[in-house]
């Protein structure tokens, strides 16, 4: 369990920073441009990871997923992208990610409560209900 607290830690830095990044790559070159060199970039680390951490799996595993629509998370990915930019620039940094990150929580407990895309359903629970809106009266607090 630590390890997933501190991968999640991680997670949440590295998004804020490659957001305002990609926000001013953005700004210098165009929202397409910017998304895209993102997209390609990923995709060279994940094939060099994959040769140095040594090669388990196969690409071509992938026709074999089921159902086919889980394989759109590439596709969710450009827009996760050109939405964390705008965001960014409309935002600010700070205001964007409470936003995303309250919204992750939201559309993640959704999904939990109703054993959505293979999940394990989970039972509503009160306190986690007051936590969202303890969640949103901090970012009204946070923004005003």
């Amino acid at each position: 369990m630590i390890w997933g607290i501190i991968a999640a830690l991680v997670s949440g830095t590295l998004m804020s920073v490659q957001g305002v990044f990609n926000a001013e790559v953005t700004r210098q070159t165009s929202i397409w441009v910017s998304a895209g060199f993102v997209q390609a970039t990923a995709l060279v680390v994940c094939i060099a990871a994959w040769f140095i951490t040594g090669r388990e799996g196969n690409f071509m595993a992938v026709t074999d997923v089921t159902p086919k629509y889980m394989l759109l998370g590439g596709a969710a990915g450009a827009f996760i992208t050109y939405t964390v930019i705008q965001a960014m620039q409309q935002l600010g940094p700070a205001k964007a990610v409470i936003f995303i990150v309250t919204m992750q929580l939201v559309v993640a407990y959704v999904i939990e409560l109703f054993g959505m895309f293979g999940v394990e359903r989970v039972d509503f629970e009160w306190r986690k209900l007051i936590g969202l809106i303890v969640i949103i009266a901090g970012i009204i607090t946070f923004k005003w």
